[in-house]
């Protein structure tokens, strides 16, 4: 009896396996058409640039005319913005200056299309991936119906803007991991492979387009990490079987990655040779690759010199002032990161007016001379004294001080070359070199703390009493002085790798630094899960508000509340109840470990926001927001699943269909109805009778 009902039960699974696969494939297809049609719908509208475009299409016509600019992100993401103008006739003219500019005969359209193409994706993708967990048809529709039926996740992915490229990325990594996963019964063939190198290089891509992609590379890192160690409990098989599996996934998963990811700046640095805006956040050495920096190797009167720390700005003055009690009310100087005029200072000995090139003679500044500088558009001198610096109370005010470059003993500095000794010559853009004070026995240096707004929130400098200050080395970049010859920029070129290393220096300072600009509308990550509040897209006539949809995103949290209620409780269960009694179901159980992934992923994916002291935007969400909306979807499941087979009934049957009517017809109306937030919103606001959105403002918090 026993062989034949195993081959009923196999004969019946294979049965319902192939029954599944059409109705698998419908629902796929139905998900996918709705995906792009819903994303697609009026992506050329409006035409004109909204919220964070006027920075990456700008970038995007950069790359397409290969001028070198300074972001805080990895550069994937501009590049392919960049490449889908180029495929879709944009010729990188347009300057993106500020939101609202009309799109006036520029091809626009093919850069959003790009971007919405790559954000439908994600619908079916959480499908997949969902499947490939749970192997449950309603865990999978459901899911990927939430994403679906987001206004904020279709908001987020009409525009050119580096999210949707992130989040496909991201859930592509993702997808990559559970068909992996999946494919443990074909270990080393080439499906299994496939999925591991697609894994390795979706997750490369993911971080080279923003950092916060390391979070989804900790994520697929802690499910290898789990896998390997299954697999090393498994005493049947000898230790090479674990240590194939661990170098295969060392090779594919971190290997693999890091080259990807170093490819990609590689072709970033190759591409961006012009010299451009984003210069002054890079060393003297770094720029001499850029076309069109004019750095010459001698030490001159005329001057730019620049603080030798990673992302240092400029020694700059300007007319303004230091304000009442801010020190001594003389001329303010400041670093700043962009070429200016206002950079440039005149190189003069300490004892006369005379600069250091007289007639054709030139006198080449030494390690140990005593100099002047005077800044050469006001033509005061480079002067400190014993007031207290603007912030760093124990450091002394800098400040420019005299007239027509006259001034007083203070303004005789002592120039040191690093490792340097006595009559070793200063040479541009090579030599490290400290000003001291020489009354003040102080040092010239930036504290990189940011002035308030009478200094244009520009950069404190100092002179420091503490002679090994190590933001006290400085460089002479800019060299203006006919007599001097010129020489190759190989002279100063830096390697890739140095490029590289000095590139992601720069990039996590400026991460660091990000500070909400004025009349910015940012938000705390508390408000995101609940949310709070919004954020406007396109403030014209014609709105767009980025908002979730407030059914799905509220059930987010009423449904992650009852999976941790729901954890709890089988913990306790599990332990009162003895080894006989009934075990968990295979499907309730998968369904139950999957829900344990989504809920890791979607932690790993917000709570780190909270460690963070840069400016946050509520955008910031929507890659937690994913795996929530995952989380709800397979929780929902799991619970009708206890409803539907627990002793199965015509009323128990009559629940499970209605309570999945009511679940989607919500979802579907609530899109219905805040569409608008996503598509454009025109005519009066929602606090208005004869608004379109009249009555659909739940808090006061949300500005439509």
């Amino acid at each position: 009896m026993a062989p034949s009902t195993t081959k009923k039960a196999v004969h019946s699974s294979q049965t319902d396996e192939s029954k599944g696969d059409s109705k698998w494939w419908i629902v796929l297809i139905l998900l996918t058409v709705l995906s792009f049609g819903t994303r697609l719908h009026k992506v050329d509208e409006p035409d004109h640039v909204c919220w964070d475009e006027t920075h990456f299409g700008k970038m995007g016509s950069w790359y397409i005319n290969r001028t070198f600019f300074f972001d805080v992100h990895p550069p994937l993401g501009k590049m392919l913005i960049a490449l889908s103008g180029v495929l879709t006739g944009y010729n990188g003219s347009f300057p993106f200056e500020k939101p609202g500019d009309k799109y006036e005969g520029v091809n626009y359209v093919g850069m959003r299309e790009f971007c919405t193409i790559l954000g439908g994706a994600l619908i079916p993708f959480t499908f997949i991936s969902i499947w490939e967990m749970t192997h449950s048809l309603n865990a999978a529709t459901l899911s990927a119906s939430l994403v679906l039926f987001d206004v904020g996740t279709l908001t987020l992915t009409q525009y050119i803007l580096l999210d949707p490229i992130l989040l496909f990325f991201m859930l592509a990594s993702f997808v990559g991991i559970c068909k992996f996963r999946s494919s443990a019964l074909y270990e080393f063939r080439v499906n299994w492979w496939f999925w591991l190198i697609f894994t390795g290089v979706t997750m490369a891509c993911c971080v080279c387009v923003k950092f916060v992609g390391l979070f989804q590379v900790t994520f697929v890192g802690l499910m290898t990490i789990v896998d390997l160690w299954f697999i090393l409990g498994k005493l049947s098989k000898p230790i090479s079987y674990t240590v194939k599996h661990f170098v295969a996934r060392f090779v594919c998963l971190i290997i693999l990655p890091i080259l990807v990811y170093v490819g990609f700046f590689y072709i970033h640095l190759f591409i961006l040779n012009k010299s451009g805006n984003g210069d002054g956040f890079y060393s003297s050495a770094f720029q001499s690759k850029l076309q069109g920096n004019s750095l010459h190797n001698a030490s001159m009167p005329k001057v730019t010199l620049k603080n030798h720390r990673t992302g240092g700005g400029y020694l700059h003055s300007h007319w303004h002032l230091y304000p009442e009690n801010v020190g001594a009310k003389q001329q303010q100087i400041t670093t700043y990161a962009h070429k200016d005029e206002n950079n440039r200072w005149l190189v003069k000995l300490y004892n006369d007016d005379e600069k250091i090139s007289i007639n054709d003679t030139v006198r080449y500044i030494k390690h140990g001379d005593m100099i002047r500088l005077e800044h050469v558009p006001t033509r005061r001198n480079l002067h400190s004294h014993r007031e207290p610096a603007p912030i760093t109370k124990k450091h002394y005010q800098v400040t420019g001080y005299g007239e027509n470059g006259t001034g007083d003993y203070n303004d005789v500095w002592k120039v040191f070359v690093d490792g340097g000794s006595d009559g070793n010559v200063v040479s541009a853009v090579t030599s490290k070199i400290k000003l001291v004070h020489v009354l003040q026995h102080c040092v010239l240096t930036t504290s990189n703390k940011q002035l308030p707004k009478w200094a244009f929130e520009q950069h404190e400098v100092t002179c420091s009493p503490n002679l090994r200050d190590t933001n006290s080395y400085w460089n002479v970049e800019d060299n203006i002085n006919p007599k001097l010859p010129n020489v190759s920029f190989e002279v100063y070129s830096p390697n890739f790798f140095a490029r590289f290393i000095e590139s992601h220096a720069v990039m996590f300072q400026g991460n660091a630094g990000l500070k909400p600009k004025e009349g910015e509308v940012t938000s705390k990550p508390w408000q995101w899960p609940i949310n709070y509040k919004g954020q406007f897209f396109s403030g014209n006539n014609y709105k767009i508000y980025l908002l979730g949809n407030p059914v799905i995103w509220w059930g987010n949290i009423v449904v992650m509340v009852l999976y941790n209620l729901i954890s709890i409780w089988k913990a306790i269960i599990n332990k009162r109840r003895s080894n006989q009694n009934e075990a968990v179901s295979d499907s309730k159980q998968q369904l139950l470990t999957s829900c344990n992934w989504l809920f890791i992923g979607w932690g790993l994916h917000y709570i780190p926001f909270y460690a963070m002291g840069r400016v946050l935007y509520f955008h910031h969400y929507f890659s937690a927001f994913l795996y929530s909306s995952m989380l709800t979807g397979v929780t929902i499941s799991y619970l009708l699943e206890i409803i539907k087979t627990s002793k199965p009934t015509l009323i128990r049957k009559t629940i499970y269909d209605g309570l999945i009517g009511f679940i989607y017809a919500s979802v579907i109306f609530s899109f219905y109805l805040y569409s608008p937030l996503a598509y454009g919103m025109s005519g009066p606001v929602s606090t208005e009778q004869n608004s379109t959105m009249f009555g659909l403002r739940w808090l006061d918090s949300w500005e439509f």
